[in-house]
């Protein structure tokens, strides 16, 4: 529901805003359906460099090749062994939603997908499975994005081997100028699409719609969404779409880029090989569609939307011109200037939402460009419901403070010591950045004309700069950039429009003009925790014999756990379990542990969260305990300096947590707001019903009534956890980049100084227990999205993961499924975008283990796909598994494997609980081999014992109303 007024009276003075950065472009390439077309202009590609540093002063980064071939192909190489062995490569066409006509709505999109249906060398549907063989999954390393200006293809190689690299490129060159665009490979494909638009749509999409068209009328991409409109993709034949791609898939629009372990130069002559006879299209390339304006004159309105899935924000908007800043030194510092102000102001609305009476949720003030057609300022506040006019006023007048008062030197030097940390990690980490950071820097390059600088010459010329910063330069060049919001256009969204309308909108935000600002002073001294005690004592010091990992006991039973590795310099990855988790949980307090989550903010009992957060600026420290399984854990990524700080911040999470009640109250508002959304679209739906609908109600895994939720406080918490908090077991892992005798004596000092601790993680067997319910065949779950959305689920009962066989097993039948489904559902009948199985083995839960296959679909294709569900598992269960199908279903699986501790957190993973869960290390040792025994009589028996389709439990998840038969196998 949308009302809209213009106002009236006099213009209202005021300052600006960041923080909740209004990423429209982002966000509108992610949303899907499309709105009303209006009359558009062409306009001719404006001639640039070929690549950023062609005009700028500031030094690129020399592990990076920069290339172009003769045909305008340009290409980014560059070596790197971080993970060993892999690579990633990426196509970028420049060309994207902002291309089409309003003819040809969506045809950027629909030829993305089609890239992967056939070409001159690739029968229709081979390229996937060339890639699966090869061990890439689906989705996870085989992707592809459009967006308003250009389109992505990405392939991340598990193996970087001279055979898959050329594959990888053949398959690109493919795409680039030999797609066939079959009539039946189009309508194939065309109801894999329009199922992508469909499950787009929801509030979030109308929402974002209705802002739109608010704030940018007259703007054209608005109505240029990347998904089309339905109208549209049920018009695309197989000519418009080849005649689209010809057009606008030219060598002049491409980009290269592939980082790896690789020679670059051979690179350099592979790509060339590839792409070098790539003819360019003799016909002028196609003008791009004017972006439209941003009306820097609109001010002045009022926007009421009204949804009953949305919570409560308002937002002040001010629109101004788009500013050309090439990457230069010079703009670099003013970039960071402003940034600095932004961060402050934002840093003084979080300090104000952490208050035990908050005036909001949170806050944001930014600045984002449009395009090249504009940029606008926002302020951005979110609030419980009915509390928006308090919110609204109290960061209007914190705005206006910050903007006419400016900032403290104690502000500035939180954030420079904030920045400087992100800085100096950087340089550290630099000769082992992972090819996924060193691939962001490149396409920055591509899309954003950002020059790729090494870290340490980032840091160097930070450094350079800080001296001369102050408090008041930052305002200066805050209010340089921000659009100053005068007479605002002001936007309301929640589930219940405002007492009063916008006239009462317009009045809060009047008074906010006036009202005195909150005053906010940073917190000043030294963290107020150190070492716990006298050093505890080690009792048992040995080492794993097979992958070396260093296990240590204490005198007061603490494990420590340690793993050096060179894989990530400058960073040390740290885990503490603590003997407790989700057996707390009992039938009779089933939300014991609920609150474990948010003790984080609230604090330590010297220091609240928001203390917490200057005191330890430009350090890297923290971690939050959350249950998980029989423990509760913590996890933290940080550099070796910091590892005193940070076990002694994790010592005294578990010996004296604050328990403050700003967090006990976002708690309350966040789970609120759940609630609120619990069947607001088909994923919330089931999600919030399957763990309910699992275990017959047991309400340890159903979602409780909001009254259950509000009944919950820290008092009963400290009550459920505190024992388990004094005397739990506990151990340490550490892997990475740190000295093992220092990383000892910090432990000593604090976790191992604390009282003695239980030896053991004792699990009371009566509290583990775990039944999956008796029903079989249909269940109905009703939601309140649009009514053209479904989902389909089926889900067996399996069980625990004690025999590792088995459970590859299934795996390996999960992978075999879903590639099935893809094929069916997907690939040949059209019906959903994204089907996919799932098997999930616990172990914690004795016996407890779930196998489903899941796929969203239209309303009126529920039972085509229960059909066609049960008819390729029945397929499973009949006979053995076609060859190929058991070896791009291994293929992937076994990759992962092999890569498994190519990178500190698959190490993690089993330093962890290496002293009491040593089944991890003998299990990780023994998988890759038992995966490559396993058999298609294998899969075919444990198909045959689990999933037979009658004992399926059937979910079906439909719009409430809509009728769907309730007979299992129809």
């Amino acid at each position: 529901m949308r009302t809209i007024e213009k106002a009236a009276g006099p213009r209202i003075k005021s300052g600006a805003t960041h923080g909740v950065r209004f990423a429209l472009v982002a966000l509108a390439t992610a949303l899907l359906a499309g709105c009303a077309t209006e009359n558009t202009r062409l306009v001719p590609p404006v001639p640039k460099p070929v690549w950023p540093m062609a005009s700028s002063d500031i030094a690129p980064d020399p592990g990076y090749r920069f290339g172009k071939l003769a045909n305008g192909v340009r290409t980014i190489v560059r070596s790197n062994a971080t993970p060993a062995g892999t690579a990633m490569v990426r196509m970028v066409i420049d060309t994207g939603s902002l291309d089409e006509r309003d003819d040809q709505r969506g045809l950027a999109h629909f030829v993305e997908h089609m890239a992967f249906e056939g070409s001159t060398h690739l029968p229709d549907g081979d390229m996937i499975k060339v890639l699966q063989r090869a061990g890439l999954a689906f989705g996870a390393d085989t992707n592809a994005s459009t967006s308003f200006e250009r389109t992505i293809y990405q392939l991340d190689l598990p193996r970087a081997d001279p055979t898959l690299l050329n594959t990888a490129l053949m398959l690109m060159r493919e795409t680039a100028s030999e797609l066939r665009f079959t009539p039946d490979a189009v309508n194939r494909e065309r109801g894999v699409v329009l199922s992508e638009l469909r499950e787009g749509k929801g509030f979030t999409l109308t929402d974002w719609h209705d802002m739109a068209q608010f704030l940018y009328p007259k703007a054209t991409y608005i109505q240029r969404l990347p998904i089309g409109t339905e109208h549209s993709i049920m018009q695309a034949d197989a000519a418009a779409l080849r005649a689209f791609w010809q057009a606008h898939y030219r060598p002049d629009r491409a980009t290269v880029v592939v980082i790896g372990d690789f020679p670059a130069a051979k690179m350099d002559a592979a790509i060339k090989a590839h792409f070098g006879d790539w003819q360019p299209n003799p016909a002028p390339p196609p003008g791009r569609i004017d972006a439209g304006r941003v009306d820097r004159n609109r001010h002045d309105r009022v926007d009421i939307w009204t949804d009953p899935a949305l919570s409560e924000r308002v937002t002040a908007s001010r629109h101004g011109p788009w500013t050309d800043e090439p990457d230069t030194i010079a703009n670099r510092r003013r970039a960071l200037l402003r940034n600095i102000g932004y961060r402050i102001v934002n840093r003084r609305f979080q300090s104000l939402s952490r208050r035990a009476d908050p005036p909001f949720h949170g806050a944001g003030f930014g600045t984002a460009d449009v395009f090249h057609a504009g940029r606008t300022t926002n302020l951005v506040v979110d609030t419980e419901d009915g509390k928006w006019r308090r919110g609204l006023i109290t960061a209007s007048a914190a705005l206006r403070q910050a903007l006419t008062r400016g900032f403290t030197r104690a502000e500035l030097d939180e954030q420079i010591a904030e920045l400087r940390e992100g800085l100096e990690n950087a340089a550290a980490e630099a000769q082992t950045r992972s090819n996924a950071a060193l691939l962001r820097t490149a396409l920055a390059a591509v899309t954003d004309d950002k020059v790729p600088a090494t870290p340490a010459d980032a840091l160097a010329r930070f450094n350079a700069f800080a001296p001369t910063i102050t408090p008041g330069a930052v305002l200066e060049a805050l209010r340089a950039d921000a659009l100053p919001l005068d007479a605002p256009l002001l936007r309301f969204q929640g589930r219940h429009a405002p007492k009063g309308g916008a006239a009462e909108v317009r009045r809060a935000w009047a008074e906010g003009e006036t009202a005195p600002g909150a005053v906010f002073t940073p917190v000043a001294g030294p963290f107020g925790y150190g070492d716990v005690g006298s050093p505890g004592a080690i009792v048992s010091d040995q080492r794993d014999p097979v992958l070396g990992i260093r296990m240590i006991r204490f005198a007061n039973g603490v494990r420590l756990n340690l793993k050096p590795t060179d894989l990530d310099r400058a960073r040390v990855r740290i885990s503490l379990s603590l003997a407790g988790g989700l057996p707390l949980a009992t039938r009779a307090d089933p939300q014991a542990v609920t609150m474990v989550s948010f003790m984080a903010a609230g604090g330590l009992r010297k220091h609240s969260a928001d203390d917490l957060q200057t005191l330890l600026a430009g350090h890297s420290v923290g971690g939050s305990l959350t249950a998980v399984g029989d423990a509760f854990v913590a996890a933290a990524e940080i550099t070796p300096r910091d590892l005193a700080l940070e076990c002694a911040y994790l010592a005294a999470m578990v010996r004296d947590p604050g328990y403050r009640p700003e967090a006990e109250l976002a708690f309350h508002e966040g789970i609120a707001n759940v609630i609120v959304r619990r069947d607001a679209t088909p994923h919330a739906a089931l999600a919030n019903a399957l763990g309910g609908i699992e275990s017959d109600g047991d309400p340890r895994f159903a979602l409780g009534d909001i009254a259950t939720y509000r009944a919950l406080t820290f008092a009963k918490l400290r009550s459920a956890i505190g024992d388990r908090l004094a005397h739990g077991a506990i151990e340490i892992g550490m892997v990475g980049d740190f000295d093992e005798a220092t990383a000892i004596a910090d432990i000593a000092r604090t976790f191992a100084a604390l009282p003695v601790r239980e030896a053991d993680f004792h699990v009371d067997p009566a509290a583990v227990q775990r039944k999956f319910t008796d029903r079989r065949g249909p269940l109905i779950v009703t939601h309140k999205g649009p009514a053209a959305q479904a989902i389909v689920r089926f889900e067996w009962p399996t069980t625990d993961d004690h025999d590792e066989k088995l459970e590859l097993t299934l795996d390996m039948i999960q992978a075999m499924v879903t590639i099935a489904v893809e094929d069916t559902l997907r690939e040949t009948m059209g019906k959903t975008y994204s089907p996919r199985a799932s098997s999930s083995q616990s172990d914690l839960w004795p016996g407890w283990g779930t196998f489903a296959v899941q796929a969203s679909v239209t309303t009126a294709d529920v039972d085509a796909t229960r059909a066609a569900i049960r008819k390729t598992i029945a397929a499973l269960i009949a006979a053995p598994a076609d060859p190929d199908l058991i070896a791009r279903a291994r293929a992937p699986l076994v990759e992962r494997i092999d890569n498994g501790l190519k990178g500190n957190a698959g190490w993690l993973a089993l330093v962890a609980r290496a002293q009491t869960r040593p089944d991890r290390i003998v299990r990780h040792e023994a998988a890759r081999d038992i995966l490559l025994s396993l058999t298609a009589g294998d899969m075919q028996a444990a198909a045959a014992r689990y999933l037979q389709p009658d004992r399926a439990l059937e979910i079906l998840v439909v719009p409430a109303g809509a009728k769907v038969a309730q007979k299992a196998g129809s």
